[in-house]
């Protein structure tokens, strides 16, 4: 196997909160601290913390690594430690090749700058050459779609406009390693998806990426492999299984809500025929078995099942069944049933996730809800995008061959 183009050995980062040295009174003995060799990196001073603890992943060429994880896991620091704009307190980053980043909007751009200007200017800082840079910029700002304003200073751009152009420069001066962060959010969703298919290319040419993202359905499609962040590496692996575990640990547990008189203890899906079911095709029949006990009597209630897509919470389907309509009638405590629901996954390819809960009517207060209760992957290579598979085909119908006349 090749030799890996991003390294992240065994790395931590300490912070200290609100560390400000803008008196004479702070800054002598800071100074003085670091002169005599006191502040030791392993150590911990006050108010110190780490944010990040013995991070440690490789990306080879051609290959692309997802960092997710929630607000405040490390994920922009890790990025920024890999560009060498900050430096671990232990451990080692390495790169290999000409870097393309983009980590903040305007990150590296000179406010007072034309677009043209910064273009120029970024690329000297990446290395190349006047010439080489000359070569791509028609291709650079009809990317970035900024050509009314190229003359402009960025300082008057929009913070849409200013990533778009951020991109473009890191995108089309050549890099051996791209290195993104969520700063694409700020696009719109077309230039997001052209970001997302010009990584894609990268990929097919041999370019290494690390993109952080909380968009998971773009690390879905994007990225071979995965890491969970929060201040140490929680899980990493194949992306599918990454999301699963990221999904699950925020999606929770049992929560009971405003009363426990009826509770649901568990669930289990699986094919009509009784097997787990984990990874499917589209359109297969799936049965989730829930089930419930009751601590007290209980009547006029709603079982709830709601289908959402994992990398974004996008609500896919809910139904609801009032308990008459599932052959429930008033309960008793001490009862215990199962419910289950039967369904078609006329789903896309992705990953799902299934919530149920237990609705009182009376009140319109949830007594207890589920989620995940389940979850499971669709795999398909046909969709580009999209939710719903609708069985889509094509063929020819009606064919008239050109005749060659002499």
């Amino acid at each position: 196997m090749s030799q890996p183009a991003v390294v992240s050995d065994s790395v931590w980062k300490k912070f200290a909160r609100g560390e400000r040295h803008d008196s004479l009174r702070d800054l002598v003995p800071w100074a003085a601290k670091r002169l005599l060799g006191r502040e030791k990196s392993d150590e911990l001073a006050q108010q110190e913390f780490w944010a990040l603890s013995n991070v440690a992943f490789e990306v080879h060429p051609g290959r692309a690594l997802g960092i997710i994880g929630p607000n405040g896991a490390g994920k922009s620091t890790t990025l920024k430690l890999l560009t060498k704009i900050l430096r671990p307190t232990r451990g080692r980053c390495h790169v290999v090749g000409r870097v393309g980043a983009l980590i903040e909007v305007a990150a590296g751009f000179h406010p007072d700058l034309t677009g043209l200007e910064n273009i120029f200017l970024q690329g000297a800082i990446m290395g190349m050459k006047r010439a080489e840079i000359a070569k791509k910029l028609d291709e650079i700002v009809e990317f970035a779609g900024v050509s009314g304003f190229i003359d402009t200073p960025v300082k008057r751009y929009s913070s849409g406009m200013n990533a778009r152009l951020g991109f473009s420069i890191a995108a089309h001066l050549d890099p051996d390693v791209m290195i993104i962060d969520e700063v694409l959010s700020v696009g719109d969703s077309a230039f997001q998806d052209r970001c997302v298919k010009r990584m894609q290319d990268f990929k097919k040419q041999g370019v290494t990426i690390v993109f952080v993202s909380h968009n998971l359905q773009a690390v879905s499609s994007l990225c071979d492999e995965a890491i969970l962040l929060h201040r140490e590496v929680r899980a990493s692996g194949p992306t599918a299984t990454v999301l699963r575990t990221y999904v699950q640990s925020y999606a929770g547990q049992p929560t009971p809500e405003l009363n426990n008189d009826l509770n649901i203890v568990g669930a289990a899906l699986s094919d009509p025929a009784g097997n787990d079911v984990e990874v499917l095709a589209p359109s297969e029949k799936l049965r989730l078995r829930v089930d419930y006990a009751a601590a007290a009597a209980v009547r006029d209630v709603t079982f709830g099942f709601m289908l959402y897509r994992s990398t974004d919470r996008l609500i896919v389907y809910e139904g609801n069944f009032p308990d008459h309509e599932v052959g429930i009638g008033p309960l008793k405590s001490g009862d215990r049933f199962s419910v289950c629901f039967e369904f078609a996954a006329h789903l896309a390819r992705g990953e799902y996730f299934i919530e149920c809960y237990v609705l009182h009517n009376p009140t319109h207060a949830f007594m207890s809800t589920l989620s995940p209760a389940a979850m499971f992957s669709v795999e398909e290579m046909r969709t580009c995008r999209g939710v719903v598979d609708i069985g889509l085909s094509a063929s020819v119908i009606d064919s008239h061959p050109a005749t060659l006349s002499l």
